[in-house]
């Protein structure tokens, strides 16, 4: 039995692991932050599906069974070959699950004239992974993805609640209008997103319903467990949490206590 693994590149993923503690608190966990590294956003298919590749044969070797790559960045461009051409080698019994199906899943019971936009990172609006697995989905929607690239730096930053957070949070959101003015359902794309929710919902101002990614991921990982039992009784019940990162812990500790309001204490590691 071990714990189950929540990997980042950064901090954005603290948002998913903050929900899925709320929906399954009787677990144990491990989150990973890649911070010395992130953001990932802009970097490579090639470097991304490495840098996570590490990430979870790390959290493997701290015997976690389960890894959720709460990151949209990681889940579009290393999930699939992780699942695919890794997992078999590494051990066919464990299981690595992403962010972005849960989110997509929930859209067909949300939006309901089938124009969605999604806001996100450059590497994960790159990917086209939200275009493909909502056309898979929901066949007759219609996707506008708009990259918004300011938005993560102003999060780590702590300048999330600035004047000049309110300028970008604009620019992004009338670009994704402008585009389709008939949206009515926007996807955070990100996990960083949610700590600039309230000025994204009122720039906004009614026109669409803004959807965050952790309550439905924590709601995907509970269905998930009640179907594999065969998982379930190979993650551990002890309800702790034990935070790592590949930088200075101090920093780590000060940025993570914001998204998970609570003290958090966490251990530097190097990915290799």
């Amino acid at each position: 039995m071990g714990p189950i693994g929540v990997f980042d590149s950064g901090y954005g993923g603290l948002t998913i692991l903050k929900e899925i503690r709320k929906a399954l608190p009787e677990y144990d966990y491990i989150y990973l932050g890649d911070n010395a590294r992130a953001p990932y956003g802009t970097r490579s298919f090639d470097v991304v599906y490495e840098f996570t590749l590490q990430a979870v044969r790390n959290l493997f070797e701290r015997g976690c069974e389960l890894v959720i790559l709460a990151c949209n960045t990681a889940s579009a461009k290393a999930l699939r070959s992780i699942q695919q051409k890794d997992l078999p080698k590494i051990d066919p019994d464990k299981r690595v699950l992403g962010v972005i199906i849960p989110t997509v899943e929930a859209l067909a019971k949300v939006s309901k004239n089938g124009n969605i936009g999604v806001l996100g990172t450059p590497g994960t609006i790159s990917s086209g992974t939200y275009d493909i697995e909502i056309a898979k989905f929901c066949p007759a929607f219609r996707t506008v993805s708009v990259a918004c690239p300011m938005w993560v730096p102003l999060v780590e930053n702590k300048e999330y609640d600035s004047p000049g957070a309110d300028y970008f949070v604009r620019k992004y959101v009338e670009e994704l209008f402008a585009e389709e003015p008939e949206i009515d359902t926007i996807v955070l794309g990100c996990t960083h997103y949610p700590l600039l929710l309230d000025k994204i919902e009122k720039q906004v101002a009614g026109r669409a319903r803004v959807i965050t990614q952790g309550a439905l991921v924590a709601a995907s990982l509970a269905d998930y467990m009640e179907r594999h039992p065969d998982m379930d009784a190979r993650c551990s019940k002890g309800g702790s949490v034990t935070y790592l990162t590949t930088e200075h812990p101090d920093k780590f500790t000060d940025m993570a206590g914001i998204f998970m309001e609570e003290p958090v204490h966490a251990s530097r590691i190097e990915l290799i």
